[in-house]
């Protein structure tokens, strides 16, 4: 059975390579056919030889991922992927002037069931290896111009429930001998996975990372994230003093405003007294509706909300982000398919 030459990282290539006596540098080379040249045929590597371009495809799979629809409005475009087992996948490709960020999916579907997110309602299908997480990027290279200056992990499912595959593609996307992505240009989101965040912090991983808060008392996020009922939010308000000693950016912690459920003044009070000092960011979201139960406040609720957090705002970061890319489902939360 074929193994996926994408994911495979520098010292894998080389024991290859040395397996099948071949010199140790025809590695190098192929390793920055993959991620710094992005091809996608075995014909492209034009220094490799013949011989060798054969064993390679023989043996390994280089394309993870095939495209099979992309939806477009004036700056988002989404794409949806299918992988050789059949499984679909969305990506989103978002830009706004000189930055262009990738919205990157790390499983099909996602086992945490969050009750506002369209991939939660999908359940858990596989984690994704590495090959399919660094072709989502490889891909939409190929297919939009603009250089990627920005990869978030926020996409279909729970990057932390898959970690191995996920940080080992963070990793390849940030060597400067392969994709060139900064560290601080690539962040990673969980719901709250507390073992995972302990071994991030503990392994000195210098991607930023951010946590889905959305709540304010542990009742509302046991309903909005069953997960809170293993991890609740004190456990990661704690987290996150050992986090910001190695990290100068500060922990970020999501918020997505939702009507009637966590947009009140209280909860802004509250909000404001669990981040006191802490050093940490909130970033707040207007929920993106996927046409259930819950809805986004309207206007002038979210103004309310942000200026009364901001009035009380002392030793946090307050930002707000409007996503991009909703009239196409292409939003926080909206990402879902039907394999």
């Amino acid at each position: 059975m074929k193994k996926y030459l994408k994911g495979m990282d520098l010292l894998e290539i080389e024991n290859f390579i040395l397996q099948n006596d071949y010199p140790k540098f025809r590695a190098k080379q192929i390793y920055g056919w993959l991620y710094q040249n992005m091809v996608i045929d075995y014909d492209k590597m034009i220094n490799i030889p013949k011989d060798l371009k054969r064993i390679l495809k023989k043996n390994f799979i280089i394309e993870a991922l095939k495209v099979e629809k992309i939806q477009q409005n004036q700056d988002t475009q989404k794409f949806l992927f299918k992988t050789h087992t059949n499984h679909l996948i969305e990506t989103v490709s978002m830009i706004e002037n000189n930055r262009h960020t990738i919205c990157i999916s790390s499983q099909v579907g996602c086992a945490v069931d969050c009750d506002f997110c369209a991939t939660g309602k999908m359940g858990f299908k596989k984690n994704l290896n590495v090959g399919e997480i660094v072709d989502q990027l490889i891909m939409i290279k190929k297919n939009v111009l603009k250089p990627i200056t920005n990869i978030v992990f926020m996409g279909m499912g729970e990057p932390f429930l898959n970690y191995t595959n996920v940080i080992k593609a963070a990793n390849l996307m940030n060597d400067k001998n392969g994709m060139n992505i900064g560290y601080n240009r690539i962040t990673i989101s969980t719901s709250g996975i507390l073992p995972k965040i302990e071994s991030y912090i503990k392994n000195k991983i210098k991607f930023n990372l951010a946590i889905s808060l959305n709540a304010t008392t542990d009742i509302d996020r046991n309903k909005l994230m069953p997960i809170n009922k293993k991890w609740p939010i004190r456990k990661l308000i704690d987290i996150s003093k050992q986090y910001n000693k190695i990290h100068k950016s500060g922990l970020t912690f999501e918020y997505v405003l939702i009507k009637s459920v966590n947009d009140s003044m209280d909860d802004a009070v509250r909000l404001a007294k669990l981040f006191l000092n802490t050093g940490c960011k909130i970033n707040i979201i207007p929920l993106n509706e996927i046409g259930g139960e819950y809805q986004r406040p309207d206007e002038k609720q979210i103004e309310r909300f942000i200026n009364k957090l901001n009035k009380l705002r002392k030793g946090f970061t307050l930002l707000v982000r409007w996503s991009k890319g909703t009239d196409i489902d292409a939003g926080c939360g909206q990402l879902a398919t039907n394999i």
